[in-house]
């Protein structure tokens, strides 16, 4: 016992270890997931080995999580702010109206402290950030003695834990199997039909690739274009092909404008496919690949920051640019956000919008001069996240008076705050701020589990009392939190938002931020397409929900 008390460390990441472990169980359809189980076994070793954790640590991480977290969801935040995506803004303003309303209705009933009102809200939500903004608020309040924050604090984790175990359950079996029973839909029928609607635009899954790229290069045998020079057969495709390379005999000729094309050269064209297609039938016969004639091509990931690019079609960038044509370079794939677009001449590029390019080195260098900068995305600006953070941080001190009830962002609500616009701002042009992916979700889901340890170490002596108190209300409050959001946005989705049912459930699961939900829903419609409901309602609600927090402790704690 004396080892894990002078080393709280020790008792730390064994929590994650084993909550992470413990996370991983599968009862039916339904997984606790890391950072429930990391609660869960927290709270018992706290209680166990009475070991102490730094309330700077919890501080430190909870930044880290809440900042990464913004800075994840604030391109897509800001990409949603339009008219077509106002109807999915709706449901989310009924769950935060309906869990803050009920969260002070328990309160008010049950006489509950702030922070088992708190860990209701946050349990029944299923929004482990709320746990953090509420229990940084619990500390902020002056009329509270620090016996009295630290038991408040407490409650919030142990109300939490209970909470959540009954709403995630409610939530994954009343979206996945209730729903779609009510609303009298096969979803795994309505999601194909949906699916199959949306394709013809030329959007992909997530995991798929097009089985017939775009730009491709092919070998031809020279017949019918004999005497024909280069420029010529540019010319004729109006130079949306490039002869790339030329074999004569034995020989690799140099390509210039004026070469003339003789009978059984062998020649490689670069391009779109159906032009490349188009242009061999004028030349001869298809050939397999020739050793020695293939040309390198280089790709570059191009982020378009210039201003005249606004509104302008690729066909129109081509027509701007000759380098395009000149040089051999074309629009390969064109990502915007996240969402892949088809790279059609059609297609409408904005500032901020990511395109590969695909061409010869040389000519590849001079057009990414012209039209934008280089991608960088692969070590992260510590210079860019410090002052995101430092930021957020310094919004969170700022205290704005409703009446005589006093509210603030808090740490965690202005990193969160800050996240969003710095996480937004770095996607405009994608040439400074890098922060990967892959470590944001790192840093996002560690910073949130060390917290959350943290909180269950120091919660776990006073948890069993506060179940002994309030042990039928918190099961009763995680399933009504739940049901009665959820319901209404069903019935208000279909009655006049008139959202497709697919769609609809999806964004019931994102307004609740509940990944297990969205996970078994996608498991019984056999297609992502609820997800295109999800994700709207999803980024809105992690930046919406966690600021639930601060708002119930400043209207209780007053």
């Amino acid at each position: 016992m004396g080892v894990f008390k002078d080393n709280p460390e020790l008792v730390l990441f064994a929590s994650l270890a084993l909550g992470y472990l413990v996370g991983k169980l599968r009862v039916g359809p339904l997984t606790l997931g890391g950072i429930c189980g990391t609660l869960i076994v927290s709270l018992l070793l706290g209680a166990w080995t009475k070991a102490q954790v730094s309330d700077d640590v919890k501080t430190v991480f909870f930044a880290l999580f809440i900042f990464a977290l913004g800075y994840l969801a604030g391109p897509q935040f800001f990409r949603n702010l339009n008219r077509r995506s106002l109807r999915f803004f709706v449901l989310c303003g009924i769950e935060l109206v309906c869990v803050l309303g009920i969260a002070l209705g328990l309160a008010k009933w049950f006489d509950l402290d702030v922070g088992t009102a708190s860990g209701i809200l946050a349990g029944a939500a299923t929004e482990s950030a709320v746990v953090g903004t509420a229990t940084e608020a619990i500390g902020e309040l002056s009329n509270l003695t620090s016996a009295q924050i630290s038991e408040y604090q407490g409650n919030v984790a142990t109300a939490y834990t209970v909470c959540y175990l009954f709403g995630l359950i409610t939530v994954v079996l009343y979206t996945s199997q209730i729903m779609p029973i009510l609303m009298r839909v096969n979803l795994r029928d309505a999601s194909r039909e949906l699916w199959e609607r949306t394709r013809r635009s030329g959007g992909l899954d997530a995991d798929e690739r097009p089985a017939m790229p775009g730009v491709v290069g092919r070998t031809y045998l020279v017949t019918t274009a004999d005497g024909r020079s280069v420029a010529q057969l540019e010319a004729e495709h109006a130079e949306r092909i490039t002869v790339e390379a030329v074999k004569r005999g034995s020989v690799i000729l140099d390509v210039t404008p004026e070469l003339e094309l003789t009978l059984s050269d062998l020649v490689l064209l670069v391009g779109r496919r159906a032009n490349v297609i188009e242009a061999g039938r004028l030349i001869g016969p298809e050939t397999p690949g020739v050793p020695g004639l293939d040309s390198p091509l280089a790709t570059q990931q191009v982020s378009v920051t210039e201003k005249a690019t606004e509104g302008r079609t690729i066909d129109e960038l081509q027509r701007t640019h000759p380098e395009f044509y000149r040089d051999g370079v074309y629009v390969s794939d064109v990502v915007r956000g996240d969402q892949d677009l088809p790279a059609n001449g059609d297609t409408v590029l904005h500032r901020g919008d990511v395109l590969t390019l695909v061409g010869a080195r040389a000519g590849l260098g001079k057009l990414v001069a012209r039209i934008g900068s280089v991608v960088r995305n692969d070590a992260t600006d510590f210079i860019y996240l410090g002052l995101g953070i430092a930021a957020g941080s310094l919004l969170g001190q700022v205290v704005v008076t409703f009446g005589d009830v006093p509210l603030s962002l808090g740490t965690g609500g202005g990193c969160l705050v800050s996240g969003l616009l710095f996480g937004w701002f770095r996607s405009r042009s994608q040439t400074f701020g890098a922060f990967p992916p892959q470590a944001a979700t790192t840093i996002k889901d560690m910073g949130l589990a060390i917290f959350i340890a943290c909180t269950g170490l120091v919660s776990g002596p006073q948890a069993w009392p506060l179940l002994k108190e309030y042990g039928a209300l918190l099961p009763f409050a995680g399933i009504a939190m739940v049901l009665v959001p959820a319901t209404l946005s069903l019935v208000v989705g279909r009655k006049l938002l008139k959202i497709e049912k697919p769609l609809l459930v999806g964004a019931i699961a994102g307004q609740q931020c509940s990944t297990p939900a969205i996970t078994a829903i996608t498991q019984v419609a056999q297609s992502s397409v609820p997800m295109l409901g999800y994700t709207v309602t999803y980024a809105l609600s992690n930046f919406l929900l966690p600021l639930t927090g601060p708002l119930l402790v400043g209207i209780l704690g007053h």
